[in-house]
């Protein structure tokens, strides 16, 4: 039997849920993973990966990779749907609330997911990775939008 010590904290618990959810990607360059939290209840996740319906990149291949585009620019050069994305649709397409929601986030959400987390309520973020995108950290930074590194 385990000890009570032995419990992850919630961020802990979350997180690691959030890299669970990165395994579901089909993004054939970066796996990434989202858990979306209010009052310590998951809402909705998302991992990265082509739109419902459409087939993924490891069937076509990466076009980003193709035409070497740098991670971080030319974000509209991709198959795929950011993971915090997908968490955000997911909440929508299900009707869930995530205004002063927290999100658990394998990486640091790019520029583009930082203006719909801004946009959508989300209130804080937690990430265990950085990202090339100093756009993003700036516009959270400015909305007021509690960022947190573990990892």
């Amino acid at each position: 039997m385990s000890e009570i010590n032995d419990r992850p904290s919630w961020e802990k618990y979350f997180m690691d849920i959030a890299f669970l959810v990165a395994k579901r990607s089909t993004c054939l360059r970066r796996s990434v993973g989202a858990v979306l939290v209010k009052n310590k209840r998951i809402l909705a996740t998302g991992y990265n990966g082509a739109p419902s319906g459409i087939r993924h990149c490891s069937e076509t291949g990466c076009l980003r990779e193709r035409l070497n585009v740098p991670s971080g620019e030319k974000h509209e050069l991709c198959r795929g749907i950011h993971a915090e994305q997908n968490s955000i649709i997911q909440a929508a397409f299900h009707g869930v609330s995530i205004k002063g929601a927290t999100l658990f986030c394998t990486n640091l959400p790019c520029s583009i997911c930082a203006k719909m987390i801004i946009n959508a309520g989300i209130t804080r973020i937690y990430f265990h990775d950085g990202y090339a995108d100093a756009m993003s950290e700036e516009m959270l930074k400015e909305a007021g939008v509690e960022v947190i590194r573990k990892g």
